[in-house]
């Protein structure tokens, strides 16, 4: 066993995050923790990193084992070039080297009783070694960066020169050059093409430890993990279902329908102990209603053994009500209903946007050159490429926000285009959800609220958290909603479905399908790409 957790718990204030969680992970796990935006999954991992503290519970690892760990948000690197954090990262190898060298000398002049423990000592480190691919490390690095697709790059090109994406793919490499013996993965397939993605699925899969991935990319986790652990928004608990993601959804309705089927069933035992109560608390009434003289003596004792009977079976029923309340089942919470839509009256024009003879340099390296192409009022377009290519540019210049090195790009009068950045890009992170909300439209509090909660992205205690404290998925559902109050005609969205949770995804993949305007979307979200259909544009070295 690798990592035993037991009774862990978290609290903010007064709100409960994880509750009670116990679980072990063995060598050769694969997990797949899910949940909705906000529910604790990233807290879970910094917890087990020792980067959060819990309030009660332990977290016990193995002795020498080591842990790795890639969070959401890409880290700085300062003063480092990439051949200098590359061997940074396998430090740990160069360690065991050495000491594998050490013990050789010592070996060497070694008695043999001393020799007896050294040895024990020496197969120890170097099995280590080995099975770290110590052997093997220029091999690996290699192998490594060509899967990621960043061994185009330098080794001398300082890393804070590097692409957003590309850092994060770099943070992933170095990460696996550790070879942990647990790997703990924060959404690992944000910033990676399919390609990539499927290259770190297979590599994931004869992985020689055990990991723990939080993702809402669904082919990946049905790729990559054999165990869901599910964090319940509902109890804070933690609930583990054998098998990939679409087990895990199959279990769920399943668990679903059962609980409902139940809560019905006991309900109506329940509604009839009641009536049973009720309706034999009258007999005894009836019973005693004023005997007439003929005949007391029989009518009394008749009407005395009828009481007794009826009394017998009142206590009874309620015998079996109150151990029915007592072991009652709770009402099955309502689903959070995501009624994502985009409300806005479609574009009259023929052509909508007119892109020509459109270049773009960086130095030597041209991303495209004398593009021309026209977008029609109900175009779906997909760019797809490898990393880097220029995908995110070529959509920040159609929005305004980056300039070509030439061409020119023409949009039709009265367009609103709503462009949502790869990562969210939330102004202020003091404001709070309705105040950010309320930004992007005129109204009152109370209607602006109204609006929020009818998208189904919050509850109605979210409203007054400061974005500082939302996480990424949760800021990411919250540009979303300010994107639909701006009522665009025209949709630029860069990587849509990163950082949303599952319970949300396919509600807003709806809505850009129903979109009446053009959408213009970069994504390697496969499952998304599949149900989008559309004409593609495709970025090689130069744009077709």
């Amino acid at each position: 066993m690798l990592l035993s957790v037991h009774n862990l718990t978290k609290t903010y204030g007064t709100v409960s995050v994880l509750e009670a969680l116990s679980f072990t992970l063995q060598k050769n796990d694969r997990v797949g923790l899910v949940g909705p935006n906000g529910v604790g999954k990233s807290t879970l991992l910094r917890i087990l990193m020792g980067l959060e503290e819990a309030d009660t519970g332990t977290v016990l690892y193995a002795p020498t084992s080591e842990t790795g760990y890639l969070p959401q948000s890409t880290p700085d690197f300062e003063g480092q070039n990439l051949e200098e954090l590359l061997r940074t990262s396998v430090g740990n190898l160069t360690q065991l080297e050495d000491e594998m060298h050490h013990l050789e000398m010592e070996m060497a002049q070694a008695s043999s009783e001393q020799l007896t423990m050294l040895l024990e000592r020496y197969t120890t480190v170097s099995t280590r070694f080995q099975d770290h691919g110590g052997y093997d490390i220029d091999y690996k690095i290699d192998r490594i960066l060509a899967g990621l697709r960043i061994d185009y790059l330098p080794r001398t090109q300082s890393v804070e020169t590097l692409s957003g994406g590309e850092k994060a793919r770099l943070r992933l490499a170095t990460l696996l050059l550790q070879t942990p013996d647990l790997l703990f993965l924060d959404e690992p397939t944000n910033h990676l093409d399919g390609g990539t993605m499927q290259w770190l699925e297979q590599y994931l899969t004869a992985y020689p430890g055990a990991i723990l991935m939080v993702s809402h990319d669904r082919q990946f986790l049905n790729q990559a993990a054999k165990t869901i652990y599910e964090l319940d928004e509902h109890t804070q608990h933690l609930k583990i279902y054998p098998g990939n993601y679409d087990s895990y959804i199959q279990a769920k309705a399943r668990e679903r329908q059962k609980w409902e089927e139940d809560y019905e069933r006991q309900q109506e035992e329940l509604a009839g102990l009641r009536k049973r109560i009720k309706v034999t608390g009258r007999q005894i009434g009836h019973t005693n209603r004023a005997i007439r003289d003929n005949d007391k003596c029989a009518r009394y004792f008749f009407s005395q053994n009828v009481q007794s009977a009826v009394a017998s079976n009142i206590r009874s029923a309620q015998a079996q009500l109150e151990l029915l309340e007592a072991e009652a089942l709770p009402k099955p919470p309502e689903l959070l209903a995501v009624t994502t839509r985009f409300q806005t009256e479609p574009l009259q024009s023929a052509s909508v946007i007119q892109l020509t003879q459109l270049s773009k340099s960086y130095g030597e390296r041209q991303l495209f050159n004398q593009f021309t192409v026209t977008v029609s009022a109900r175009a779906r377009i997909m760019i797809t490429g490898p990393n880097g290519i220029g995908k995110t540019t070529l959509l920040r210049i159609i929005c305004g926000l980056d300039q070509p090195d030439s061409g020119t790009v023409q949009i039709v009068s009265g367009a609103r285009i709503g462009y949502l950045a790869q990562d969210p890009e939330l102004p202020n992170l003091d404001t709070t959800v309705i105040e950010t909300y309320r930004s992007q439209q005129i109204g009152y509090e109370g209607e602006m609220i109204g609006k929020l909660l009818g998208y189904g992205f919050f509850r109605l205690e979210d409203m007054q958290k400061t974005v500082r404290h939302l996480s990424l998925g949760q800021r990411r559902k919250l540009e979303l909603a300010c994107l639909m109050a701006q009522s665009p005609n025209i949709l630029l969205l860069d990587e849509p479905t990163n950082y949303i949770s599952l319970d949300v995804l396919e509600a807003f993949e709806n809505a850009i399908l129903t979109f009446p305007g053009p959408v213009i979307v970069i994504s390697h979200d496969r499952w998304f790409i599949d149900r989008f259909g559309g004409e593609r544009w495709e970025l090689t070295h130069t744009i077709r």
